[in-house]
């Protein structure tokens, strides 16, 4: 080679190596999502979550990137999702307590922040709220602890209640404990109580053929299974006249009636910080779980008047918000 070719190619590999360790350095990080529901259920909760991120300075697409992956409410996609999350060596996984055990399995070293967990002590996602442990925090909506006050509402809301049904994904252990919440209150008021119990979507339909007749209400324990198909669960209580009690608001759009629990949009926003946090080097394990700050009792006036219902006024003056 030449010395003139020779000193040129020396020159232009000077240039190019601090281009190439500049490019590293502003590799920007990556979140994997894993939404265990359908991409419309978990829509308005990932726009609080982006949100807040770029409140904290994460725009998506320019200073961080967001893989998102749907399983559609069928649990025997998580692993899959998850193990397609690592492979792709995300910074940290966002997701809720259905799925972490899944995620769990698929790495023990990137963070894990679950937006949403009924019970994850008792569940087992982590040691304790204040020293979670591990490579998991997040969350925690403590929808059993809220099973016997859901009971009390709909009593209010429906004095005569006497015979109550209730679904509930039986092959995830958040509502196999909230089941076993509801049948100690129902105990307490004296209702007969009536378990339909569902471990995937082609499980509702035949669940509702099995109810006993006179039921008079319907209680929904969450998961991801629900999420999926409540729009459907309450199209069929609605056709048999049974009014619904959920934990969740965004149950009650598609004709539920009641909910009383926490504010999912407000949980994925508070997610967000999580992710930022750790984006910035803290360790899950130095992130003590979170409860919610304020529990919503919504009533849907629209379900109750397509049902013939009245609702107490004095129930309506403590509602946090009312669907007309």
């Amino acid at each position: 080679m030449r010395r003139r070719e020779f000193i040129k190619v020396v020159a232009g590999s000077t240039v190019a190596w601090p281009f190439a360790a500049r490019a590293q350095q502003t590799k920007v990080p990556t979140v994997g999502v894993l939404g265990v529901s359908t991409r419309s259920n978990w829509s308005q909760w990932m726009t609080a979550f982006v949100r807040r991120l770029s409140e904290l300075g994460w725009t998506e697409g320019q200073t961080v990137a967001i893989e998102y992956r749907w399983a559609d409410g069928r649990s025997e996609r998580f692993g899959e999702i998850a193990a397609d999350l690592v492979k792709l060596n995300v910074d940290v996984i966002v997701t809720v307590g259905s799925a972490v055990a899944a995620v769990e399995q698929a790495t023990s070293t990137i963070p894990i922040v679950f937006a949403i967990a009924v019970d994850p002590v008792g569940t087992g996602l982590v040691a304790s709220l204040a020293r979670p442990g591990g490579n998991v925090t997040g969350l925690s909506t403590q929808t059993t602890e809220l099973a016997g006050k859901r009971i009390e509402i709909l009593r209010e809301a429906l004095p005569n209640v006497r015979r109550l049904a209730i679904i509930g994904n039986v092959s995830y252990n958040g509502p196999v404990r909230e089941i076993t919440e509801v049948q100690s209150a129902a105990r307490t008021f004296d209702l007969d109580l009536n378990v339909l119990k569902i471990r995937r979507a082609e499980d509702i339909d035949p669940a509702f053929a099995g109810l006993k007749s006179g039921a008079q209400s319907l209680y929904v324990c969450p998961d991801a299974l629900v999420n999926a198909n409540h729009a459907r669960i309450n199209k069929i209580a609605l056709a048999r006249r049974l009014p619904t009690i959920h934990p969740f608001r965004d149950y009650l759009d598609t004709g539920g009636f009641l909910s009383y629990g926490a504010n999912n949009e407000d949980l994925f926003r508070r997610a967000g910080e999580y992710v930022d946090k750790i984006l910035r080097g803290t360790k899950p394990s130095d992130l003590p779980v979170e409860q919610p700050t304020k529990y919503e009792l919504v009533i849907n006036l629209k379900t109750a008047k397509a049902l013939g219902l009245k609702v107490p006024p004095i129930l309506l003056s403590r509602a946090d918000d009312v669907i007309e």
